[in-house]
């Protein structure tokens, strides 16, 4: 017995389906001379006739009907596999570096990370952790796609923000604490308190217009988030924590919410405009140019838009060439490309959340 050709059950299948090889031809485009040249390749690797002649066409023989199921079978299979294969073509590649300030990196982030990921295995996550200040400048500069910040005032023109949440403050003290049996607390009961700062300069984060004029006093000057943490959970000062964080306190630490309307942070992600386009929906028309921020007029051109795994452009204070990031283009040129940011976004808002409801169930 020979070898089926793939070009051969194609073809038995739809002589079987249409009862004749002028039928078969018409359906394949294939010439009649043609069908019947591949039949009688078919005959020869079974070694036997897998159909009869007759005036008015052809019928499969008892062979013929037996291979004509197994043809149905494998070519299905084949076109499953093709399709998968296109499929597998069309996903996402790339890269996409997030960052966010240390509390955002403790407790949301990483679950925007893992749902981002579950969506699109094959994107690389790279995560970046700074203060807000530096995650901005890291953003204009493309060394990063996007970033949880706490909102500026303004931002660079190239730059967009998207509202994500005003986020409750809480102070932090240890569970033996004097205060630790209340649910909130105000600014006069926190008047004698040595607070665990991550800066002495002016503006420190966290530290507000809800102090009500009180001078905090410092004991501690630490940024490292832990550390603050640890600290306090030692008995050696409080500190602020914002709501997002509250799931991710030690065990010898308790968060107090802080009884002033002013006692938020609000939270923003910021990308690069070109990276923002078609997030509008996705920020259900929150989004707004803050104070300050150049409106663009026009489309700016997409200059991350690039295959990944290819393409590369230059970061503008080193001159080194970087590859680009954040749009994620499928490898197939005919496959839509799509925003990762915007993903990432839907993500965020995802894994923020996930992370209030349970914030509810520990406070």
């Amino acid at each position: 017995m020979g070898e089926f050709t793939v070009v051969g059950l194609r073809v038995l299948r739809e002589v079987v389906r249409g009862g004749s090889f002028s039928a078969a031809a018409d359906r394949l485009g294939y010439t009649q001379s043609a069908v019947s040249r591949q039949i009688q390749l078919m005959e020869r690797a079974a070694g036997q006739a897998l159909f009869e002649r007759r005036a008015r066409g052809v019928r499969p023989t008892e062979a013929g009907r037996l291979v004509a199921r197994h043809a149905e079978i494998v070519l299905g299979d084949l076109d499953t596999a093709r399709q998968e294969l296109l499929e597998l073509e069309a996903r996402p590649r790339g890269r996409l570096r997030v960052g966010g300030f240390a509390s955002a990196m403790a407790a949301v982030v990483p679950r925007a990370m893992a749902e981002f990921a579950r969506r699109h295995p094959h994107i690389t996550l790279v995560p970046r952790e700074g203060t807000s200040p530096a995650l901005l400048n890291s953003v204009a500069r493309r060394r990063t796609d996007v970033a949880v910040v706490a909102a500026p005032a303004t931002v660079p023109a190239e730059l967009r923000m998207v509202p994500l949440l005003d986020d409750p403050l809480f102070v932090a003290v240890p569970t033996a604490h004097r205060l630790a049996g209340r649910t909130t607390v105000s600014a006069a009961m926190l008047r004698d308190e040595r607070w665990i700062v991550g800066s002495l300069e002016p503006g420190t984060p966290l530290l507000g217009a809800w102090l009500e004029g009180t001078a905090p006093a410092h004991r501690y000057v630490v940024k490292d988030w832990s550390a603050k943490l640890g600290l306090v959970a030692a008995g050696l000062g409080v500190t602020v924590v914002p709501g997002l964080a509250v799931t991710a306190l030690p065990a010898a630490v308790t968060a107090l919410r802080i009884d002033h309307e002013e006692a938020v942070r609000p939270t923003v992600a910021v990308l690069r405009r070109e990276s923002a386009a078609g997030t509008t929906e996705l920020a259900s028309g929150t989004a707004q140019s803050p104070p300050g921020t150049a409106a663009s007029s026009a489309a700016e051109p997409h200059s991350g838009a690039v295959e990944l795994a290819l393409g590369t452009e230059k970061t503008p204070s080193s001159g080194t060439a970087e590859p680009a990031s954040g749009t994620v283009r499928s490898v197939s040129s005919n496959a839509k490309s799509t925003s990762g940011t915007a993903e990432f976004l839907d993500a965020l808002r995802v894994a923020i959340a996930e992370v209030q409801r349970k914030a509810a169930t520990v406070r």
